[in-house]
This record gives structure tokens, sequence and C-alpha cells, in this order.
């Protein structure tokens, strides 16, 4: 098998765990478990937590003690483990704290699927701007295919599913020690206080233009994870209404046409990038996120059945423009030797603090909308476009980054 299919593989299965229960799982907590919405926000919220610390310092570890494959395969094995133990609770802390701590081995391997990647495809003479993003879309497209999975075998109410991807990250761990060698740079340089405690990637905050990006980095992960923790419970409130509908009776079929979006919206990456550059295209992507829950607020699976299918492909923008593109970014401007733990920190800012501060806060929310157990979704929806409409509205007057068309290329 080629390099780039072997890292198609590596892709498809690391986002093929994750599809297995991040869009459903809400599902199952509050209709099966009959978790509170704080309760369930809080159950996503560890993916913020686990983030604040976790990507950070096994990202230092890939860059300064470890093989990048190597630490990225151990947590996979120690995720499949967790997995297990999570589908045998249904007490609202205990699954927190289990939770949490599959959280704390997953989340890195986000940022370490990338660096591993890049970290390869350099070592073979690939151009990263341009090979990543082909690649990259075979972990939606495993993200797509696991979600209807879970779909087709109606688990998306059982515990069916955290099994389901406990033996996907199990079967990924092991493959993740026989990918190349991505061994830690040497290097002969004096190395700084920061540097020698392995925080180089802390530097960065001193840089105006770097630190306006990580703070909207985690203003906009807090967008991310609200459609993940509630799309499906949205949906499943219609069938009252609408009991014989497709969107429906087939929820996480539909939600998939987010992730269809997204594996589509990956591949215009490049030319967007060369074409209007970085801050262009974050800005669309922060107006996308308010389209996207502007027509959840206003969309219903019989008349308003279009706003709904637009709101999901518009997600593909959204997530693609800000996630791929935010990584890529601090790929193209931060020193070689500090590559994984500057994406550690991205992850940090957008999955971290981004996310728990999300998790949480779209939890109080739907509380708030909610009353005598029915939630009032067209206004939390809209609370939630408007908060995107505010960051649209700064960032583009505050971030100041001059594009080169001739420093990518496509």
């Amino acid at each position: 098998m080629g390099i780039r299919n072997r890292l198609i593989l590596m892709n498809f299965l690391q986002f093929f765990i994750w599809g297995s229960w991040l869009i459903s799982i809400g599902n199952y907590l509050g209709k099966t478990l009959h978790f509170t919405g704080a309760q369930t926000g809080a159950v996503f919220s560890t993916l913020g937590i686990a983030s604040l610390f976790m990507p950070a310092l096994l990202g230092i570890a890939a860059d300064k003690w470890l093989n990048a494959e190597k630490v990225y395969g151990i947590c996979h094995l120690l995720g499949a483990g967790i997995l297990i133990w999570a589908s045998t609770i249904s007490e609202p802390n205990m699954f927190f704290w289990a939770m949490l701590l599959n959280s704390m081995f997953y989340m890195p391997t986000i940022a370490l699927n990338n660096t591993v990647s890049y970290i390869i495809l350099e070592k073979k003479g690939y151009d990263i701007v341009k090979e990543f993003p082909p690649i990259r879309v075979w972990g939606t497209i495993g993200f797509i295919t696991a979600m209807w999975i879970v779909d087709i075998f109606n688990w998306d109410a059982t515990n069916k599913q955290l099994i389901f991807s406990s033996v996907s990250s199990l079967f990924l761990g092991i493959y993740a020690f026989t990918m190349p060698s991505c061994q830690p740079i040497k290097t002969n340089k004096s190395k700084s206080f920061l540097s020698s405690l392995g925080l180089d990637a802390l530097v960065l905050f001193k840089q105006k233009k770097m630190l306006i990006f990580f703070i909207f980095a985690l203003f906009l992960g807090a967008a991310l994870q609200i459609t993940n923790a509630f799309g499906s419970s949205f949906l499943e409130s219609f069938k009252p209404l609408f009991p014989d509908s497709f969107v429906v009776n087939h929820k996480l079929l539909t939600l998939s046409i987010s992730q269809i979006s997204e594996s589509l919206f990956i591949l215009t990456i490049p030319f967007f990038l060369k074409k209007f550059g970085i801050k262009k295209v974050m800005t669309l992507s922060m107006v996308a996120w308010v389209f996207r829950f502007g027509f959840f607020g206003v969309g219903n699976p019989g008349s308003g059945l279009i706003l709904l299918i637009a709101s999901m492909i518009i997600y593909g923008m959204a997530f693609d423009f800000f996630n791929i593109t935010g990584s890529l970014f601090v790929e193209t401007e931060v020193p070689t030797n500090m590559r994984a733990s500057s994406q550690g920190l991205f992850m940090f800012m957008t999955n971290g603090l981004g996310a728990m501060f999300g998790g949480y806060g779209a939890g109080v929310v739907v509380d708030f909308f909610t009353k005598n157990g029915t939630t009032n979704w067209q206004n939390t929806w809209f609370s939630f476009s408007g908060y995107a409409l505010v960051l649209a509205l700064i960032f583009p007057l505050i971030f100041k980054h001059k594009h080169d068309r001739k420093s990518i290329t496509i």
C-alpha cells in the first residue's frame, strides 16, 4: 500500500471512531439515560476540558521525546478500553468522568493525526497544503460512514455506539505502530527556559497576529460542538408533528449531510486560501456559522425542510474554513521544531477552552429555553446565530494578515 493510501486509512479511522458516537450520543443521553441539557452539555464539555492540557502535553512529548506515531497509537489503545467501560455506565456523574478520561486520550490524537500526516508527507517530498486536504477528506468520509452504520442499525439510543467505537479505536491503535517513523527533531541550538520545559508554542502569544488568531480560535471552538451535542435531540423534537418524516426517523443520516458537505468543502481549501487568504476564509467561516444556526432556527421537516438542508450544507464551509484552514495556517506560521506543540496549542484553544465554554454554555442556553420539558429550539438557535454574527463583524476589523498568493501553491 502506497504512503498516501496508508495516510488515507489512518485519517479514515481517526474520525470513524468519533463519528461512531459524537453526533448520536446526545440522543442516547437524553432519550435513554434521561440526562438534562446541562448534564448532556457537561459530557460534551469533556472534549474541551481534556483539550486544555492533553494535546499540548502529548504534542510536546512527540516534539521532544517519543515518536509521534507511537504516542498516537498508545492514545487509541487506551481510548478503546475506556469506551468499553463508558458503555456500562448510566449514572450522570460517573459517565462524565469516564468520557473525560476518554477525551484525555482521544482529543490529542486529532492534532497528532495532523502532525504524523504532515511529517510523513514532508519526508516524502509532498506539498502539504496541496496534498493534505484530499487525504484529510477521508477522515470526514470515515465520520459519515460511522454515522450511517449507527443509524442503519438503530444504535443511536443505545450503548452499542460506544462499543462499536471502541473496536475501531483498538484497530487504529495497532495500525498506528506500523506507520513510518516520526522521530522528534534533534537540534544543537541552545534552548530557552520555555523550550527546556517544552512550552515553546506559548511564545506565539507574543505575536499580536497569532494572539488574535488563537483568541478567535477559542470563540469559534465554542460553536463547533453545539450542533453535535443537540442536533439529534433537536430533530427528535419534531416527532410529534412529523412522526413519519424521514428526517425525524433517520436523524443521523440527515445530519450526515453536514459531514458530506464538509468533505466537499475541504477540497476547495487550497483554492480559497490562494485566492482570498486566511483572513477572508476565516471570516467566511464565521458568516457560515451565522446561517448554520439561523437556518436551524427557522427550518422544520415539513415546509421548512429546504432550510434544514441548507443548514447542513453550509456547515461544511463553517467547519472546514476555520478548523482545517486554521491548522494549515499554524503549520505554515511556526518553526518546524514546535509543530506538534503548536498544533496542540491550536487544539487547546478550539477543542479545549472553546469546546468547554461551548459545551457548558450551550447546555445552559438549552435549559434556559426549556419549560415543562419542552425546548424552544427557535430561540435557542437564534441566540447561537447572534453569537456567531458578533464574531463575524469583529474579526476582520482586528486581525491583520498580509495575504501572499505566491506562498501558497495548488
